[in-house]
């Protein structure tokens, strides 16, 4: 069992930045990080393999959010800059820890998901 723990997120004026951080309790392998704002589906936003050597992006951010992690933190990071009110939603980071044949982008790939964080953007 790993429980994930967020933080960061909050209220942030339109155009600036926000960084939210995963803690896992134990090892993971690839992790990610999701949002779901009301009345849309759940999006996939990023994916960082267990070495981080691999990162990948949903095209629709169009490079203002970068995924990173510490492993000797056991930790995740979403930065996320020029952020705009559509960014507006609940963020979810997610792990996996066994090898499935989900994609990285399917959120069925992932075993353990954080409690969520709300991030608002004022116009």
């Amino acid at each position: 069992q790993v429980q994930l723990v967020q933080s960061g997120g909050g209220l942030v004026q339109a155009g600036g930045s926000l960084t939210l951080s995963c803690a896992a309790s134990g090892r993971t392998l690839g992790m990610a990080w999701f949002r779901h704002a009301p009345g849309r589906q759940r999006q996939f936003l990023a994916f960082t393999s267990r070495s981080g050597g691999n990162s990948y992006y949903a095209d629709f951010l169009k490079g203002r959010f970068t995924i990173s992690r510490d492993n000797s933190k056991n930790t995740v990071y979403l930065q996320m800059n020029s952020l705009e009110p559509e960014d507006a939603a609940v963020y979810y980071c997610a792990a996996e820890v066994s090898n499935t044949s989900a994609a990285y982008y399917n959120s069925l790939r992932y075993n353990y998901w954080g409690q969520g964080t709300q991030v608002t953007v004022s116009s």
